[in-house]
């Protein structure tokens, strides 16, 4: 026998093209009574079957297209979630750049104040100990003019009053 429906369908369509033509009437055929009968049964049989296979297919795609449906929103929210979330990430990676840019021109300004600071205070102390040494060269030649007279002063022969305030003291 047939496994579907559609075979049988197929045996009954054959047998009545098949069949013989009555006379006098080009509608009408001479076809085995039992025959057509048991397939019309076998069809009965087979159909509720066949439905009700269709019918799980139909639900079975239903559920499918359902579960699709939701695994593609589920999807879709993870995706605007992922967007969002990397939108946010390069406002933070933007707002730090500039924060950090600032921080960068406010540092090189910083060192900048700190190197004229520091250029200044090396050139005042240069200044002062200039000053300090030309004082000190300045005393020392005092002192090597007044060794000097020192020196030839004592090498130089006694002054007329010197001598009679040395004798008489």
């Amino acid at each position: 026998m047939p496994d579907s429906v559609l075979e049988l369908v197929d045996m009954l369509y054959n047998m009545i093209s098949d069949a013989w033509g009555v006379p006098l009437g080009a509608e009408k055929c001479v076809i085995k009574r039992d025959q057509v009968l048991d397939l019309l049964d076998e069809i009965k049989a087979q159909l509720p079957i066949e439905i009700g296979e269709a019918k799980r297919l139909v639900s079975a795609r239903a559920d499918y297209i359902s579960n699709a449906k939701q695994e593609a929103e589920t999807i879709r929210r993870a995706a605007e979630e992922q967007a969002k979330r990397l939108v946010d990430e390069q406002i933070i990676v933007r707002t730090a750049r500039t924060k950090g840019n600032e921080i960068m021109m406010k540092a090189e300004e910083r060192a900048k104040e700190l190197r004229k600071m520091a250029n200044e205070y090396a050139d005042d102390a240069l200044r002062r100990t200039e000053e300090a040494i030309n004082e000190a060269l300045s005393e020392v030649r005092q002192s090597r003019i007044s060794f000097r007279n020192a020196v030839a002063a004592r090498s130089a022969p006694p002054a007329p009053e010197q001598e009679e305030n040395t004798a008489e003291e």
